[in-house]
């Protein structure tokens, strides 16, 4: 089942709220869980340059359905496997994107960029759960 707009806008929104709450001007994408863009958000003052590392995040999280911080497991060079930050178009394995879900099913995925790793973390985390 994909993320309807009502869901996506809820998502966002809550992600909104907690980007304010902590002081943190954020980039924030919601993709579907077949990776399009279902909704995006640029917050007064977000740094340009995180918007593709927002996108990045919620599709690295989406084409491995986990944590893209989990996914960065995979890329350190004792992994052996560290190549593969290359695949897919570019993956991003640190926090900030993952699943978006009620509690069960996954609806779609989130990413944030703006703050640091643990900022993005707790703005996604907010929106992650509808």
């Amino acid at each position: 089942m994909n993320i309807t707009n009502n869901q996506a806008s809820k998502a966002l929104y809550q992600a909104i709220d907690k980007a304010n709450e902590i002081g943190v001007s954020a980039n924030i994408t919601i993709l579907d869980t077949a990776g399009h863009l279902k909704l995006f958000a640029r917050m007064d003052d977000a740094f340009l340059g995180s918007i593709d590392i927002s996108m990045g995040k919620a599709k690295t999280a989406m084409l491995f359905r986990m944590n893209s911080e989990k996914v960065g497991e995979f890329l350190a060079p004792e992994m052996g496997t560290y190549g593969m930050l290359q695949t897919s178009g570019g993956l991003v394995g640190f926090k900030g994107g993952m699943p978006v879900t009620t509690g069960t099913e996954i609806l779609a995925y989130i990413g944030v960029s703006g703050g640091s790793p643990d900022q993005d973390f707790e703005i996604a985390k907010a929106g992650s759960t509808i």
